[in-house]
């Protein structure tokens, strides 16, 4: 069952009900329509049935311009798998400072299609092509609490500081 973004909150479609969760194409042009119209220019999809499950499951609809602030997951065992199923986006890491410490490009349908970090990684991710969407894998449950931390000299999301350095990170990757 396709689910419709949750009234309250414009950033994520309600949680998928049912037994057996399909992406298609419907569902697809849904989710960019959503991130384009997001003033975040991105928008998830939890297709884990609840946020108790132990396994954390989304796909995120993602738009150029959004701005992911570098973060963690400091909770033990919390990996992150990110399989890119449409689009491109360029997967970073940061050192403690927040300067970025690697680069990796991800495109759909190439070789070069996923990212897999263990616990602690400070990362983030610039899209880098329109209607990009991803599919994100991680421990759970999720608790917004002990989910994430953010590298705290980086700016917060929804600041000038946050647009001002998405700019230079997308002129670095053009020229990367």
């Amino acid at each position: 069952m396709t689910q419709k973004p949750s009234p309250q909150n414009r950033l994520a479609f309600d949680n998928f009900t049912g037994d057996v969760f399909s992406l298609d194409d419907a569902l697809i042009s849904r989710g960019c329509r959503a991130a384009e119209e997001s003033p975040r220019k991105r928008i998830m999809f939890p297709v884990q049935r609840s946020q108790d499950d132990v396994v954390q499951r989304l796909i995120n609809f993602l738009q150029p311009g959004t701005y992911i602030r570098p973060h963690r997951h400091p909770m033990e065992g919390a990996s992150e798998t990110m399989i890119v199923l449409k689009g491109a986006l360029c997967f970073q890491t940061f050192d403690e400072q927040g300067e970025v410490t690697e680069r990796i490009t991800l495109n759909a349908g190439s070789a070069e299609c996923m990212a897999d970090i263990v616990p602690g990684v400070w990362h983030n991710f610039v899209v880098t092509s329109a209607n990009t969407v991803v599919a994100e894998f991680k421990k759970g449950p999720y608790d917004a609490q002990t989910d994430k931390e953010f590298l705290l000299s980086t700016p917060e999301e929804g600041t000038k500081e946050a647009v001002e350095l998405l700019d230079k990170w997308e002129r670095e990757i053009r020229n990367y």
